[in-house]
């Protein structure tokens, strides 16, 4: 099994393997002990922290019995070749498989249409997978079929070569149109499901970078364009709820319920936020290619009721 490490680990390479693999910390352990798990190609000690980039291989043949299953699940697939395959994700699906969500995920559904043509580079459980998408973020996504396309698509998006362009609906107006939110984003001192911003140097938060314009106003809801410089875990929500900005619908970030989602509670499964535009470079061809993909049916809805009250 080999794992791509896709940014610097807090945590100490044992509990790093414990919380993206099925080993438990006390296993990694020994197998970090035993020589069984190596970094870059060499033996590691288990307190070593894990960096970005680092290639971390475990010999253990019997958790390919732990693999992702091919499942008949349909994909829109926006763009494919025998090097990348573009996806729009729907709200609602898990990109891979995890704890709780072993099946129905991104993962599942390409070993089916893709067969045998996924990267390996990460591992049995995220074949192919270069970047991620929150479970209930939907838009597009952007797969490896091979370790040569994955390796040159995660040095791109490494050195923000990448452009991910987003749209989101926010509580609250906005004096300005434009804007950069510059707050390093770390994992929340006390709730380990959220992520935070951080702001007193430790080391466990990273830079994080989130550029955003005002697309319209409605009152007390803006709908917003972001284009992430960085790509932290949850960035785009956690740098607006910092701001007071949460985005509409979301389960996590948001405290009190807008009044437009208690008027409108069919329309909302999750944030409002879409991955509306990918820019990337062919990683075989070298051209620069660019995809759209529409607003997901609840999104575009809640948008036009909001363009309808606003102009009566």
């Amino acid at each position: 099994m080999v794992i791509q490490v896709n940014e610097d680990s807090a945590a100490r390479l044992d509990a790093y393997i414990a919380e993206v693999t099925e080993l438990s910390r006390s296993a990694a352990a020994k197998l970090i002990e035993s020589g069984e798990i190596r970094v870059n190609g060499g033996p590691v000690q288990k307190k070593y922290l894990p960096r970005e980039d680092d290639i971390i291989e475990i010999r253990l043949p019997e958790l390919r019995e732990s693999e992702a299953v091919a499942e008949d699940i349909p994909i829109d697939v926006v763009y494919e070749d025998d090097y990348i395959i573009v996806v729009n994700k729907p709200q609602g699906m898990v990109v891979h498989p995890a704890a709780g969500n072993y099946t129905g995920t991104l993962v599942n559904a390409l070993l089916y249409h893709c067969r045998d043509s996924l990267s390996g580079i990460g591992g049995v459980m995220r074949p192919g997978i270069v970047h991620r998408i929150d479970k209930d973020t939907s838009g597009l996504l952007v797969v490896a079929k091979c370790d040569e396309a994955h390796l040159k698509l995660s040095e791109e998006l490494k050195h923000h070569g990448i452009e991910r362009e987003y749209l989101a609906l926010v509580v609250g107006g906005f004096s300005e149109d434009s804007g950069t939110v510059d707050l390093p984003i770390g994992r929340h001192p006390t709730d380990r499901k959220k992520m935070a911003v951080i702001k007193d140097g430790s080391s466990t938060s990273r830079d994080a970078r989130t550029h955003f314009k005002v697309e319209e106003r409605f009152g007390n809801v803006s709908y917003l364009r972001l284009n992430l410089e960085t790509g932290r875990t949850h960035q785009i929500r956690v740098h607006m709820s910092y701001l007071g900005h949460a985005l509409l619908g979301d389960p996590v970030y948001m405290r009190n319920r807008s009044q437009f989602e208690l008027k409108h509670p069919s329309l909302f499964h999750g944030q409002m936020l879409h991955a509306g535009k990918l820019t990337l470079t062919h990683p075989k061809t070298n051209e620069r290619m660019v995809f759209e993909a529409p607003l997901p049916e609840g999104f575009a809805e809640a948008l036009r009721i909001l363009r309808e009250e606003a102009y009566k």
